[in-house]
């Protein structure tokens, strides 16, 4: 098991490294880097979920802090896989509520599942896009309190977390 284990963390850091090699693909003009890049996180997602069937949620516990980081963020891309999005979402949930999983990356997964569901989201995390140069995020249920929901799950306030990505 533990040599299993070992080399489950070796595949997951291996296929975040894939996805942020590829992933200037996703938004490219050239349709076949587009295709590539549903390709990649595709066959990530299909892996993911045979992961979570005989391991459950990777947990920082099991494969080390850069296996689980690299776990979410294959769950993160799974964008045409709701399906692995959703049981991502309710495995890391139950991994938080124990202590053994960050609040902070839940909160990114579980934006980005409420957005790909079509859905208002809650912590402001997913940005739909740029109005006057200024990042616009995707409808939120409560946009009064998005800071105080990001604060309480170690996010920054909106205005700094879009200000990385505004030109400077």
């Amino acid at each position: 098991m533990a040599h299993d284990v070992a080399a489950l963390a070796v595949e997951l850091a291996d296929m975040a490294a894939a996805d942020h090699q590829c992933a200037v693909r996703a938004n490219s003009d050239d349709p076949a880097d587009q295709l590539a890049w549903r390709r990649l996180t595709a066959r990530h997602g299909d892996r993911l979920g045979e992961i979570m069937d005989e391991y459950g949620w990777p947990t920082a516990e099991l494969v080390g802090e850069e296996a689980a980081r690299a776990a979410w963020l294959i769950a993160q891309h799974a964008d045409r896989q709701l399906d692995v999005q959703r049981r991502a979402l309710h495995l890391m949930q139950q991994a938080v509520s124990a202590g053994a999983a960050s609040p902070r990356e839940l909160a990114f997964l579980c934006d980005r599942t409420l957005v790909n569901e079509g859905r208002k989201q809650v912590y402001g995390t997913q940005i739909a896009g740029l109005k006057d140069g200024a990042p616009i995020p995707w409808p939120c249920e409560e946009p009064e309190r998005m800071d105080e929901l990001r604060a309480e799950v170690g996010i920054e306030p909106f205005d700094e977390y879009v200000a990385k990505f505004s030109p400077a």
